[in-house]
């Protein structure tokens, strides 16, 4: 179970990274049309910027951020704090570690869960992006799943990673 948690975390974040890169692709494109603007504007040419950048790039990003959360758990990249425990016995760290884990999972679902308000509220009053005219609540989505996956992979590895074995 747990190989399977850490592998969809890999693909969450490899979805995320495709995000970003479009992201960059789109922004590159953007700034490229205003570097264009600027040169041929005394020539007579006028080349746009892309409606709606500022809307595609905040609704993207909101999802792409949170997409590697999960990876980052199940690679323990997160900050741990091992100064005041480095010369404790296996168990107290073994608890400890347990401790978080469930703490983080329990964030993680508290996060999940106003995300979810988020979404039926923002949904409920029909929001819609600025420029672009794109219902917001879908963008959501991939959070709420980012925040129970995190929550999944933090649980998982209380049962499933060999750290303190």
């Amino acid at each position: 179970m747990h190989a399977h948690v850490t592998r969809l975390a890999d693909i969450f974040a490899m979805l995320g990274g495709v995000i970003l890169f479009v992201i960059v692709m789109v922004t590159t494109t953007n700034t490229g049309a205003f570097i264009l603007d600027r040169i041929l504007a005394p020539v007579g040419v006028n080349v746009s910027g892309l409606p709606g950048y500022e809307d595609f790039v905040q609704l993207a990003i909101s999802g792409a951020a949170l997409m590697f959360f999960p990876y980052t758990q199940a690679s323990r990249g997160h900050v741990a704090v091992d100064l005041f425990v480095a010369n404790a016995p296996m168990v107290v760290k073994r608890v400890l570690d347990h401790m978080w884990l469930i703490l983080t999972a329990a964030v993680a679902l508290f996060l999940a869960y106003w995300m979810i308000n988020g979404l039926l509220e923002s949904r409920s009053d029909a929001a819609v992006a600025g420029v672009l005219g794109w219902p917001i609540w879908p963008f959501y989505i991939p959070g709420i799943a980012s925040m129970i996956l995190w929550a999944i992979v933090s649980v998982s590895q209380i049962f499933g990673d060999a750290r303190y074995a």
